[in-house]
């Protein structure tokens, strides 16, 4: 997982509550094992009509939105099933940080676990700024500050899980960290 570092990325808005992600990423595409290639499929349904042609009104499809690395949403984001897939579609689309009033725990810690920064904050004015005006919003995890213009937002994060974004720590990384003690543990089992 890369370090979480700071920066100044282009905001899109998705004025819905409740989503799901079964939404965020539908059950047929989750054949794939590999975390890359789900940034296609992301929000599938509302992207794409039946023949497959883009919704032009959906904002993932309009020209102003292309590049946007900070997604601020609705309430109740990642409701729905556990899948680890919807980070992974989040991420592969280039998301880097969500902004909602509230999200599902699973999909909150999943987020975490994968290098997005998931930030809880009333969302409400930056959807209906968003909406009508191109946004650019620099995030600033160690300061835990969002700066837009000349606003400055405070978000609230666990300090564990700050620490493990600033560093880059997955659960692997951090298991490796302790490489040494596993040796000293496995050497000693094998005496008994």
């Amino acid at each position: 997982m890369q370090p979480f570092e700071t920066f100044k990325g282009l905001v899109l808005p998705l004025d819905r509550t409740n989503v799901d992600t079964d939404q965020i990423i539908p059950k047929q595409f989750l054949k794939r094992i590999e975390r890359q290639g789900f940034g296609e499929c992301l929000f599938y349904h509302w992207r794409y009509d039946e023949k497959g042609e883009p919704v032009e009104e959906f904002p993932l499809n309009q020209e102003k939105y292309q590049g946007a690395e900070i997604l601020v949403a609705g309430a109740n984001f990642g409701c729905g099933s556990s899948r680890e897939h919807a980070p992974w579609a989040l991420q592969d689309y280039g998301f880097k940080v969500i902004i909602a009033p509230s999200f599902a725990d699973i999909f909150y810690n999943n987020c975490l676990k994968n290098g997005i920064l998931p930030i809880t904050l009333d969302t409400q004015s930056l959807l209906e700024r968003s909406e009508t005006e191109t946004l650019f919003m620099t995030v600033d995890l160690e300061n835990q500050k969002l700066i837009l213009d000349n606003e400055q937002l405070h978000f609230d994060i666990d300090s564990y899980q700050k620490e493990t974004l600033l560093k880059g720590l997955d659960d692997i990384a951090l298991t490796m960290m302790l490489e040494d003690k596993i040796t000293k543990y496995e050497e000693n089992v094998k005496l008994v």
